[in-house]
């Protein structure tokens, strides 16, 4: 049976000999009982390709496989002897026995139990271990024994049985068939490999079990920096666990086999230092694993770890033997090189974990960032000297990180910070770690202030668009750097232009302004400076400016001329930009001062402060006028009153919605609209209708409030209707209040309406008042509120109707800055 058919374990009806029982000196031949029992069920088995086991070579494929069965047999038979011996020799130690008493007790005990011999052994060795083995068979037995309590006994022995075999194993592919056989089966795997880590990151494939050998010599070394399964593990502190590997896309070995199986990649490491990786195959997808099952893996790849410490790849023509330089020799190496460097190597506590790192070597080039000389910082722990290591740089974790993996660490400008009288120091450094051996060699260069000013400079000058120059007049030599090539649209190659020159590459109209700039550089030697437009050879023109300074020698002699140009055409077109934005706005601003004079100017013309008084008997009538403080904000609020043919005295107030000279224009529309249209005798109701017409079809649609009254003095009836306006308000001794509201659209809403009318006789004394929402509005206050303010001010009537007015407007609160009117009329 070749190997890629993974010879099948013994089947589940079959006896499998007890491995607590003794063996006999020599395997038995089967009995005749046996052998003329067995063709009843190898007759319908088949030998290696299909031939029947009747034939010769099917007979022997037959005798192969029952040797092989009992070859494992015994192998599982001598591992369960090892822990039967070992746990013997523990109750030797412990009850001060000889063998033979140890053995009886043994017996008794497991009797006592119930159990086999090599599970009760396995439990004497977890009592006295206490070891990693322990404790996870401890947590599988604690998760396990309220469903299966002989599940948990046999994976107690099955972990110490692949410990035994690990420890008793000559190299790492018996370790990994051990694993595969005694702990790895039974948890449905089909397929383990161990790899070594390289100190370059590469992987090698120290040992496997369930490959075929072709394709275990497929995988025998994995270069570095190149993906796969166990190299991501191998990068993760608690592994790798794949569902499936058709999901990741990542290659590994019997990907082909089992392309849609899971995969666990744990790193094996001890002492602090990840050595390799263990990796399982599982046949198909893993569902997520229990804790319990995932600690007894980590277990296993422990005991990977303790092989692949004295792990050393085989010599070939495909990889040649890895050289693992001692510390002596990488202080050697630390000696030779022109940057500080430390020699570290790891500092481990009792327990076997690793803490730190001790500074084995500093090299000749090394200073102490706090001023200590070399003897005080050589042999001291890492932490101790450098206890900023481990703070925000994780410069401490990054030296864990290679010392672990073997991949080295490379950075640049990491912040080194060291305390130096309790005040911490910081400074920026390239810095490289690497491991060879069991030692860490950590170089560090400490950037260079002046070349770190001079890349300052370069980017400084990139970002300006500044090129800068040196001209020496004597020899004629001429320096440029970089970006003064860019800035003229030459290349690099190309010769610079000498200053007297400058006119030939600059447009015509600045040859005056670089003549002066010249002449008051060479001859007067002063530092001078000019804007020109440099017309370069691509056709482009570009705004420069050009500053420079003179450089004498001790007798006053120009020796050099040195200097920079700056591209200043962003600048120069930015601002022109903005002149041709400030010549618009003060033109704009010019336009809207004028139409808003122009508006002021109509509105009081057409709206005066008061107004003539009319000659109407025992009558007096008043208004007021208040223009907005801000000439921006001119109104459209309109009054008037005046007495018409019919001896009927018209009184009305508006306002147009808007500001400015339309809504003005608007008003004085409206207004004259209204006058004409009250000659005809009709009601206020009518003549709103009418208005209401002109709103919508003759003035663009405008919108207004207004109140129109018609009073007839013979009879002292005031007939009113109103346009979405306030009402006007009452005064009869010493009450105010508004008349009742009727109904009414404010006007140009609609294109027709009707507006309800209202009759009021007054009486002698009464004072009726019209007004616009100027005189009461507020912007923090509802309506209602100021307009009972107005009330209460209104009810105080003064001797005179206009000082009563005079009184309404010293008195409002209105907040606004809008125009108001006031229409007042008082009975005699």
């Amino acid at each position: 049976m070749s190997i890629t058919e993974h010879p099948s374990e013994p089947h589940r009806g079959e006896p499998r000999p007890d491995p607590a029982m003794p063996a006999p000196a020599s395997a038995p031949e089967p009995s005749a009982e046996v052998v003329a029992d067995r063709p009843a069920v190898e007759e319908v088995q088949a030998g290696p390709a299909g031939v029947a086991t009747d034939s010769p070579v099917g007979r022997l494929a037959a005798t192969v496989e029952r040797l092989s069965r009992e070859v494992r047999a015994a192998q599982a038979e001598a591992e369960g002897r090892a822990l039967i011996e070992l746990a013997k020799g523990i109750l030797v130690e412990r009850l001060g026995c000889g063998p033979t008493q140890a053995a009886r007790q043994l017996a008794e005990l497991t009797e006592q139990a119930g159990t086999t011999q090599l599970e009760f052994a396995v439990e004497v060795i977890n009592q006295a271990a206490r070891d990693r083995m322990s404790e996870v068979t401890d947590a599988f037995l604690a998760a396990t024994r309220a469903a299966e309590e002989a599940a948990a006994e046999s994976a107690a022995v099955r972990l110490r049985a692949a410990e035994s075999g690990a420890l008793a194993a000559d190299d790492t592919q018996a370790v990994a068939e051990s694993l595969l056989e005694q702990a790895l089966r039974p948890l449905g795997a089909v397929a383990v490999a161990i790899w070594a880590a390289g100190a370059d990151g590469s992987l090698t494939l120290a040992g496997s079990a369930g490959f075929s050998p072709a394709e275990a010599a497929r995988w025998h070394y994995v270069p570095p920096d190149v993906a796969t399964v166990a190299r991501c593990g191998l990068t993760e502190r608690d592994g790798l666990w794949v569902t499936s590997l058709a999901d990741t896309g990542l290659p590994s070995v019997g990907r082909h086999h089992h392309p849609d199986g899971g995969r666990a990649a744990v790193p094996a490491g001890t002492g602090g230092r990840v050595h390799g990786v263990l990796e399982i195959v599982w046949p198909s997808p893993l569902p997520e694993q229990p804790p319990q099952i995932i600690r007894q893996v980590e277990a296993l790849a422990e005991l990977c770890a303790h092989t692949l410490e004295t792990y050393t790849a085989p010599e070939g023509p495909a990889q040649q033997p890895r050289v693992l330089p001692d510390a002596a020799e990488l202080m050697d190496l630390a000696d030779g090189l022109h940057d500080p460097a430390l020699v570290l190597v790891p500092h481990l506590d009792p327990s076997g974990n690793l803490v730190d790192f001790r500074i084995q070597h500093v090299n000749g080039r090394f200073l102490d960032p706090a001023g200590r000389p070399r003897a005080m910082v050589s042999g001291a722990l890492l932490l101790e000297a450098y206890p900023m290591a481990a703070g925000d740089s994780e410069l401490f974790q990054r030296i864990e990180r290679v010392y672990a993996t073997g991949e080295p660490f490379r950075a640049r400008r990491i912040n080194l910070t060291a305390l130096v009288d309790q005040v911490p120091l910081s400074s920026f450094a390239d810095i490289s770690v690497s491991r060879h051996g069991s030692s860490i060699l950590f170089i560090w260069r400490i950037e260079d202030e002046t070349a770190r000013l001079a890349s300052l400079l370069q980017h400084a000058q990139r970002l300006g668009r500044i090129g800068g120059f040196e001209e020496n007049l004597l020899t004629g030599e001429i320096t440029w750097n970089g970006q003064l090539f860019d800035l003229y649209g030459h290349p690099q190659t190309s010769s610079p232009v000498p200053l007297e020159q400058l006119s030939a590459h600059a447009h015509p109209d600045d040859a005056v302004t670089i003549g002066r700039f010249l002449r008051t550089l060479m001859h007067h030697r002063r530092p001078a400076s000019a804007a020109f437009r440099l017309q370069r050879p691509d056709g482009v023109t570009r705004h420069i400016r050009v500053v420079a300074e003179p450089v004498l020698d001790t007798d006053g002699r120009l020796l050099t001329i040195r200097g920079a140009y700056q591209d200043i055409s962003a600048q120069h077109w930015t601002e022109v930009a903005l002149a041709a934005t400030r010549d618009q706005l003060a033109h704009t601003e010019q336009q809207a001062s004028e139409r808003d004079r122009l508006a002021l100017q109509l509105q009081r013309a057409i709206m005066p402060p008061t107004q003539a008084p009319l000659q109407v008997p025992d009558l007096d009538v008043a208004v007021r006028y208040r223009p907005a403080e801000a000439e921006q904000l001119v109104g459209g609020d309109w009054y008037d009153a005046v007495v018409l043919p019919s001896r009927l005295v018209l009184l009305c107030v508006g306002d147009v919605a808007g500001h400015g000279i339309e809504a003005a224009t608007s008003m004085v529309v409206l207004r004259n609209a209204l006058r004409g249209l009250a000659v005809t005798g009709a009601g206020p109701g009518q003549l709103l209708s009418w208005l209401n017409i002109v709103a919508h079809h003759l003035t663009g649609a405008v919108t207004a409030t207004a109140v129109c009254g018609l009073y007839d003095p013979s009879t002292r009836v005031l007939r009113w209707a109103r346009a979405g306006h306030l009402p006007p308000v009452l005064v009869r001794g010493s009450d105010a209040a508004p008349l009742p509201l009727v109904g009414g659209l404010l006007l140009g809403a609609v294109p027709e309406a009707v507006y309800e009318e209202a009759e009021v006789q007054l009486a002698a004394e009464d004072t009726l008042l019209m007004y616009t929402d100027g005189l009461i509005e507020r912007r923090d206050r509802s309506v209602e509120e100021s307009l009972t303010h107005l009330l209460t001010t209104a009810a105080t009537a003064p001797v005179t109707l206009d000082q009563h007015l005079d009184r309404l407007l010293t008195y409002s609160r209105s907040d606004t800055d809008d125009d108001t009117c006031i229409v007042g009329i008082r009975v005699g």
